[in-house]
């Protein structure tokens, strides 16, 4: 069977883009990077690290933007989400005790005992966690993603059938607001979302609209191979 080829459009910022769409051409996919946004850091002021038990990372980009302060974290437990927040964590010096496949939220029930005192490096959108008792969090925002507008190429393209990847949902809120502002045609175009929560956030009128079976870049490349196989390219 020859590779399904309507153009699979991934519009998450770098370096996560680019890892993407080389993980998409090696299924076959007709993968094209467009970043929407652009990560940049943000000045954060550290908690002592005598007032924290743990770490709570739900992105790389927190590991890549945090700057020298991270540095007064070594050693310290660590919980991230996925295997690429891991090894982030991991170089940074972190001991990375648990890994969450599906969010934060996921180890909330896992963890230890003794880490009651948690800090949460994150980004300046992000979906807030409920804690169990008695533990304490604080938050320093330690990166922004900032959108970018959509380049001429994408939005020519975007005249033609093709899939966009949706991995947040302010990508989500983003692609459909440049989609209104340059009057692309929706009905064209298929949504491949990496979790029901941003369902809400991309609006209607989408040739299609399914969400991945797990909130990861596999499950939601698989889900854009079976939709490029089932969707029409010509309209």
């Amino acid at each position: 069977m020859s590779a399904p080829r309507l153009p699979v459009i991934v519009i998450r910022p770098e370096p996560g883009g680019a890892a993407t769409v080389a993980a998409a051409a090696r299924q076959g996919l007709d993968a094209r990077g467009f970043p929407l946004f652009e990560i940049v850091p943000l000045t954060w002021h550290p908690v002592p690290r005598e007032e924290v038990d743990a770490i709570l990372i739900g992105s790389a980009n927190a590991m890549r933007q945090a700057g020298p302060a991270l540095a007064d974290y070594r050693g310290l437990p660590a919980y991230a989400v996925g295997e690429t927040t891991a090894a982030a964590a991991r170089q940074a010096g972190l001991d990375v005790v648990r890994v969450a496949r599906g969010g934060l939220q996921s180890v909330m029930a896992q963890l230890d005992p003794g880490h009651r005192r948690l800090l949460r490096l994150a980004g300046r959108e992000r979906v807030d966690i409920a804690l169990p008792a008695p533990c304490t969090m604080a938050t320093r925002e330690v990166y922004a993603s900032e959108a970018l507008s959509m380049p001429a190429e994408l939005a020519r393209l975007l005249q033609d059938p093709a899939l966009v990847l949706l991995h947040s949902g302010e990508a989500a809120a983003h692609f459909a607001s440049e989609c209104r502002r340059l009057s692309l045609p929706r009905t064209r175009i298929a949504l491949a979302i990496i979790g029901p929560r941003l369902i809400a956030r991309t609006g209607e009128g989408w040739a299609a609209v399914r969400c991945a079976a797990a909130a990861n870049d596999a499950a939601l490349l698989a889900l854009a191979e079976e939709m490029c196989q089932g969707f029409p390219s010509g309209s």
